[in-house]
């Protein structure tokens, strides 16, 4: 029997004609020389969390978890298989005194599935993972290994610059290229302090510019049918550290933030008029807390609960109307919504088809209990973002596909020239790719 695929939130599933697990950058060459010699189509998967068929395929489905571990290291800079989960990476740099300097929240991930989609976590000056990118190898449809770093002059064929193509490939879904390799900037290992604060949405909107720009790391979570958010703003610190204790951490990562708001997700299913009751109880069982520790156990946390998400990118200074639409469209809709409404923030990227290309950034992402989805509820607050120049996440649920795509994103015709030059018969492409880039 084929092995099938499945994602992390069970919403995507494949079953390809054939499955391989390649351990070097070659073996990856032969597998794609081999699939395009017999007409199939090849995609490299990840961990799974994505919400789109972004890493689908009915052909040859390649699994990353041979191809792991950290290469080479230098003077600022690491190099790891692309099939390096997150959290991986991060002990390993921890234990050498190195850190990546921005993170997303998730540790599950592989770099190449991260990297691909736009994982982007939260910052005032430092972008997504993508933005600390320094060079990445590549295994092109024709089944060429080449390596393409950030400056770059090098010429990968006629009419691909090296420096265009690491530009374009640092998200590049997929398409480009399978990713076997990443070299990332890092850093000393730093320390940061983290502010969780319960705080009213209203105030929040009404000095928007001041707590993003007084906060290295903002994230705020706006519970739905209430005025309350729960803001962490997490900042750099000399020390000493403060972590929590084991209990706190149980309490606050495991069994308030998922096991008792799984229950509750689980009652507001079975009873969607308690919603706006239920969500009244955990805004108002929000507390402040305050502890020091190491950088990338303050950007990470645990997600249990299984869950639908769509996220959006609007330019920084329409966040204030894309928060207050939402929150109307919401009330006015009487739509139930357990999940809160998370908001983050970074800087411009130069990555083509970054979310945060060209321009400083914000992100309201919608999610929704797993077993009760609401697609009405995406299908308006899309509209609202779409309204307001949005670039849905590549990774998370949507309905754009490349005519609206090319409106928004300033060198997508760039891309897809490149693509044509690299992959002309379309070895890399699947369903997604097809309406995405058309």
């Amino acid at each position: 029997m084929n092995e099938v695929f499945r994602n992390w939130a069970g919403n995507q599933s494949v079953t390809p004609a054939e499955v391989r697990a390649p351990s070097s950058a070659e073996e990856v060459a032969r597998a794609v020389r081999e699939a395009a010699a017999s007409g199939r189509r090849v995609r490299m998967v990840g961990t799974g969390h994505s919400f789109t068929g972004v890493a689908l395929t009915d052909g040859l489905l390649l699994r990353p978890h041979a191809l792991t571990g950290i290469r080479e290291v230098g003077d600022g800079w690491v190099t790891a298989a692309a099939g390096t989960p997150l959290s991986v990476l991060n002990e390993e740099l921890h234990r050498m005194g190195l850190a990546l300097a921005n993170m997303g929240d998730i540790t599950a991930q592989t770099l190449a599935g991260a990297i691909q989609t736009g994982t982007h976590g939260t910052g005032r000056d430092v972008g997504g993972l993508a933005d600390q990118v320094t060079a990445l190898e590549l295994v092109l449809a024709d089944g060429e290994v080449v390596t393409v770093s950030r400056g770059g002059t090098g010429k990968i064929r006629d009419g691909v610059s090296e420096q265009d193509l690491f530009d374009a490939a640092r998200v590049g879904l997929g398409a480009l290229g399978v990713v076997t390799a990443v070299t990332f900037r890092v850093e000393p290992s730093f320390l940061l302090r983290s502010t969780r604060q319960p705080m009213p949405l209203t105030e929040i909107l009404d000095s928007l510019d001041a707590i993003t720009s007084d906060n290295e790391h903002l994230d705020f979570f706006w519970l739905p049918h209430t005025d309350t958010c729960l803001t962490k703003r997490n900042n750099r610190s000399p020390g000493p550290a403060d972590p929590p204790s084991a209990f706190r951490h149980w309490l606050d990562n495991k069994f308030l933030e998922n096991t008792l708001f799984g229950a509750l997700c689980g009652v507001g299913g079975r009873f969607p008029g308690a919603i706006p009751r239920l969500n009244a109880i955990s805004a108002a069982a929000l507390s402040a807390s305050t502890h020091t520790d190491t950088s990338y156990k303050i950007f990470t946390s645990v997600r249990d609960v299984r869950f639908l998400e769509m996220e959006y990118a609007v330019p920084r200074e329409l966040l204030g109307q894309a928060l207050r639409e939402t929150r109307d469209l919401v009330e006015r809709r009487d739509w139930k919504i357990t999940f809160p409404i998370e908001v983050r923030v970074t800087p411009a990227s130069d990555a083509w088809l970054s979310t945060a290309y060209g321009r400083e950034t914000a992100y309201v992402a919608c999610h929704i209990y797993r077993p009760t989805p609401n697609p009405a509820y995406f299908e308006g607050v899309e509209e609202v973002m779409t309204r307001l120049g949005g670039r849905p996440h590549w990774g998370k649920l949507h309905t754009r596909d490349a005519g609206y795509l090319a409106t928004v994103y300033p060198r997508f015709g760039d891309f897809r020239t490149l693509r044509d030059r690299l992959d002309p018969d379309r070895v890399f492409t699947n369903d997604y790719l097809d309406t995405v880039l058309g």
